[in-house]
Formats: structure tokens, C-alpha cells, sequence
């Protein structure tokens, strides 16, 4: 009767494994999205600063303003990777000799193929790189 009576108690926990994969997996997945989510981002942290340091470089080549301007909004469209939907490039600050320049990238960057609720659909990542122009070089030409 000993024997019986235990193996009613060890047959309560049947079908218990079952439960707890079926609300632990799908909990698992999305934490799985969230990492990607959260790697995509720094990702393109990295990339949006990237190109405003090159584009920034660019413009402080060149002699005037409207030429800077137009060597960093090109510079950050040819380093501007597809996973990014990014705006022209900005440039601000006193294009004289020893001023200096910044250039400001602002990109978005996407998680609606993540399919994550409660996820924006994007995000914004901005990046800006600032440099001196050479004191003793002639600008304004």
C-alpha cells in the first residue's frame, strides 16, 4: 500500500517540465531579440561616431565653408552603412584659422524586423566629431 501511495505523489509532477518550457522558451527568445536589439544600437553608436570623425577630417581640408560642408556631407554618405538611415551631415563652429568645426551625424537605426512589443520601431543615434583648423593656413578662399 506504501508502494502505490508513493508513486501517486511522484505522478502529481507529471507534465510540470512541459509547463515550464512552454512560458520559459518564449521568454528566453525575446530576451534573445533584446541582446540583438541592444547590439544593433551600440553598433551604430560606434558607426555614427566614426563618421562624423571622418567627415569632421574632411572639412578641415578644405578652404572654405561651403566646401567643408559639402566634403563632410559626403565623406558621412559614403561611410554611411546600409543598416542606417541617417540625415546630411551638419557642420557648425568659426570656419577661420584656428577655429574650430564640429560636424554632427544624426542617423536612426531600425528594430521593426525584430518584431519585439513594447520595442520602438527605431531609434535615433547621434554622433559628432569636433577639430581645429590650422592657425597659420588661409581660409575663406
Amino acid at each position: 500500500m506504501a508502494r502505490q501511495h508513493a508513486r501517486v505523489r511522484a505522478g502529481d509532477d507529471r507534465g510540470s517540465m512541459a509547463v515550464e518550457v512552454v512560458v520559459l522558451i518564449p521568454l528566453l527568445v525575446m530576451m534573445m531579440f533584446l541582446v540583438v536589439a541592444f547590439g544593433r544600437y551600440v553598433s551604430a553608436q560606434g558607426e555614427v561616431a566614426a563618421m562624423a570623425r571622418d567627415a569632421v577630417r574632411a572639412a578641415t581640408l578644405e578652404r572654405s565653408s561651403q566646401v567643408a560642408l559639402a566634403a563632410a556631407q559626403q565623406t558621412a554618405a559614403s561611410a554611411e552603412p546600409e543598416s542606417l538611415a541617417c540625415e546630411p551631415a551638419t557642420m557648425t563652429g568659426a570656419f577661420v584659422a584656428g577655429g574650430q568645426i564640429r560636424v554632427e551625424v544624426r542617423c536612426d537605426v531600425s528594430f521593426t524586423d525584430l518584431g519585439l512589443p513594447g520595442l520602438p520601431g527605431s531609434a535615433t543615434v547621434v554622433g559628432s566629431s569636433t577639430a581645429p583648423l590650422d592657425t597659420w593656413r588661409r581660409t575663406g578662399v
